[in-house]
């Protein structure tokens, strides 16, 4: 064990069994249980808020989070002699959920509705004012995306010699292009439309869902990782966790409709939420990603992955946009 971690740890009443590196961090076997240590470089109000929450989940008792441990002095943080500052949380042995299990899938999406009922009772306070705690209207980030598109596309077309993935590029622009334009002018009027249904149903959002931060206990599933948690619409949360496994599933329109049922069963949805799960689907995110990647990458070398990426997606697409039209259905249903 290093003396800085020696150092730290002992700021807290805990016995410590065994020390281990893992998830960017350190995971100690202690009396308390398992804990995980990281450095921290945010905010003490931004911790609080996040404990707040976190315990008024656990008090829900629905389902196991990652909760913060304050050290001796009571404090969520604790310094090491460099002046490093580190946190402690409660941890878990488990697996990460596993996107080629259906099961998993359709179980982990019914604990994210537990999971969102649960940050629904949970209160919004004045205090919560930092940037980080509140997301600004969704199509904020798709406006300036699109803007990102067109500027990659536009650096593209003025390439005399173009390679494979930039030929690839031009050749499904459009395609893409529109169906990013049409989320985000669709996106936008979904909150002008229904501002006060949709401020009704601003609650706390775990803000970075994906399968690493499912873990699937043989009697319990826990959520971890809710440093990105913000006041905001959850169903942004539902789309990052499904959007993972349909590309995992080539888009499997039966897949996907069972996990937006799965999710309803236990968390009913609102029309606007349902218009704003559309835009986010609708949006071609991977898309967008790779283009970004791009140009914002080494533009004289290409990896032959990327372009077989923008292939994938080609192949994809008569899948994804049956998914996107039942979505539809479930609008007017």
């Amino acid at each position: 064990m290093n003396d800085w971690n020696t150092g730290v740890i002992e700021q807290y009443d805990l016995e410590v069994a065994n020390i281990r590196k893992g998830r960017g961090a350190w995971i100690f076997e202690t009396d308390r249980g398992l804990k995980l240590m990281k450095e921290y470089k945010g905010s003490v109000k931004r911790l609080e808020f996040e404990e707040m929450v976190l315990d008024a989940v656990k008090e829900a008792g629905m389902l196991k989070v990652d909760q913060y441990v304050r050290n001796r002095e009571g404090e969520l943080v604790s310094q090491a002699e460099d002046g490093t500052r580190y946190l402690v949380k409660d941890w878990f042995a488990d697996r990460e959920c596993d996107l080629k299990d259906t099961g998993e899938i359709l179980s982990a999406v019914r604990q994210i509705a537990v999971l969102h009922r649960a940050l629904r009772n949970v209160e919004a306070r004045e205090e919560w004012n930092l940037k980080s705690m509140i997301s600004p209207p969704l199509y904020k980030a798709m406006e300036k995306h699109n803007r990102e598109l067109k500027k990659a596309r536009n650096f593209i077309r003025e390439k005399r010699r173009k390679n494979e993935f930039e030929l690839c590029v031009i050749e499904s622009f459009d395609r893409f292009y529109d169906q990013a334009q049409e989320a985000e002018d669709r996106m936008e009027e979904v909150y002008r439309t229904y501002r006060d249904s949709l401020e009704r149903v601003y609650s706390v959002c775990h803000g970075d869902l994906n399968q690493h931060h499912i873990l699937m206990g043989k009697e319990y599933v826990a959520v971890t990782e809710f440093n990105k948690m913000h006041l905001g619409l959850q169903t942004e949360d539902l789309y990052s966790f499904m959007r993972k496994a349909m590309e995992k599933h080539d888009w499997n329109p039966g897949l996907g409709e069972a996990m937006l049922e799965a999710y309803a069963r236990v968390l009913p949805m609102t029309r606007p939420e349902w218009e704003c799960l559309y835009c986010l689907f609708l949006y071609p995110e991977k898309y967008w990603k790779q283009i970004n990647f791009y140009y914002n990458g080494n533009k004289a070398w290409v990896p032959a992955r990327n372009t077989e990426k923008i292939a994938a997606l080609k192949r994809q697409e008569e899948c994804r946009m049956q998914f996107i039209g039942r979505i539809k259905d479930f609008i007017y249903e």
